[in-house]
């Protein structure tokens, strides 16, 4: 359910903040993943990196579709939809990526070096990313808006993923595992191909009911 008007304001700021937060957050973090990654040759912390790259789109996406409901509360609904769209796709590009990436490091059976500092940035991203998560789908939730949602579901993915970049990280490191590095990043290409199609829905759920 939507918050009354009065409260409607305060919410929609802190969904502001917590979007631009997220922005800033996750440039820094993916271009401290894709220098690890180069630097280690991990096809795991390439997905990383790419996927805070996309995760800050999508958050550019929904300060767009927040600033234009402060600005015009009237094209609220419009602004809605198209956010969950491009949430949507972003999902879906990233992904497509991972999984090329992974594959083609399990094919040309490449060995990444190990990596101190992937591991201390995921274990970082552990500890940041849920409770940015929770925070979003609380103000999400007050504010009846779905994309909100969406987006803290993307923020979910990070966590997801950060968890299992560190255990491909973590084997590769201890046990020499080097095919553990792209599997970990392939198993979560089934939830965010999962998560895209629940935003992509969630735009057409008022066209139904």
């Amino acid at each position: 359910m939507a918050a009354p008007t009065t409260q409607r304001a305060h919410y929609l700021r802190w969904a502001l903040i917590l979007a631009t937060f997220t922005v800033a957050w996750n440039v820094l973090e993916g271009v401290v993943a894709i220098g690890a990654a180069f630097a280690s040759g991990s096809r795991a912390l390439i997905g990383f990196g790419v996927d805070s790259f996309i995760e800050s789109i999508s958050a550019g996406v929904l300060i767009w579709r927040l600033r234009v409901e402060q600005r015009s509360p009237h094209r609220a609904d419009v602004v809605e939809r198209r956010a969950l769209r491009y949430i949507g796709f972003a999902f879906f590009a990233l992904a497509a990526l991972v999984a090329v990436e992974s594959l083609r490091s399990l094919i040309a059976a490449e060995r990444p070096d190990v990596s101190v500092v992937g591991m201390v940035l995921t274990v970082v991203s552990l500890a940041v990313m849920p409770t940015l998560a929770f925070a979003k789908r609380r103000v999400g939730t007050r504010l009846g808006a779905r994309s909100v949602n969406a987006d803290a579901a993307q923020t979910m993915a990070c966590v997801y993923l950060s968890a299992v970049v560190l255990l491909g990280l973590a084997l590769n490191a201890l046990l020499g595992w080097w095919w553990a590095d792209p599997v970990a990043a392939l198993v979560v290409v089934a939830l965010l191909v999962h998560e895209g199609r629940e935003a992509l829905e969630a735009e057409h759920v008022d066209d139904c009911c």
